[in-house]
């Protein structure tokens, strides 16, 4: 047996299809959203515009909750359709969806009133980075010869 001789092992770097990688893109989303809120139930002033029915100066109807219903149901759905649409769809579906997403996180941070606290701006700079991902992967999406 020759002590000389290094075995070389590389580590396998396997390709991910674009698909799986806006899906997971879509989960991580939906999990920053949701701590993002649920964070904000540790906070007391929080709690009181939540018990006082106007979270944000929002009234508390079913129309702002059905909105917040819907607006929370694209991403979650998008997990789904990013793995079955074809890839022409797929792609504009994700620009299209991720720029929506961006504006409303855009237009929802500038009309928070009061300070922002600090967890409030890194769950919204990681939103915003995974949104830019979302949109980055889709628009580059990989393409094949015909």
């Amino acid at each position: 047996m020759n002590s000389n001789k290094k075995s070389t092992r590389i580590v396998e770097d396997v390709k991910i299809n674009v698909k799986i990688k806006l899906s997971a893109l879509w989960v991580a989303l939906v999990f920053f959203y949701l701590y993002n809120d649920v964070i904000s139930f540790f906070r007391g002033d929080i709690i009181e515009e939540v018990i006082a029915g106007k979270p944000g100066g929002v009234q508390i109807s079913q129309i702002f909750l059905f909105s917040m219903a819907l607006m929370m149901a694209i991403p979650i759905v998008m997990v789904f359709l990013s793995l079955t649409l074809k890839a022409k769809v797929n792609r504009w579906v994700n620009i299209i969806l991720g720029i929506f997403h961006a504006g409303v996180m855009l237009t929802v941070t500038l009309l928070v009133p009061g300070e922002t606290w600090a967890y409030y701006a890194l769950y919204m700079i990681l939103e915003a980075l995974f949104i830019a991902l979302i949109i980055g992967h889709a628009w580059k999406w990989p393409r094949q010869e015909a």
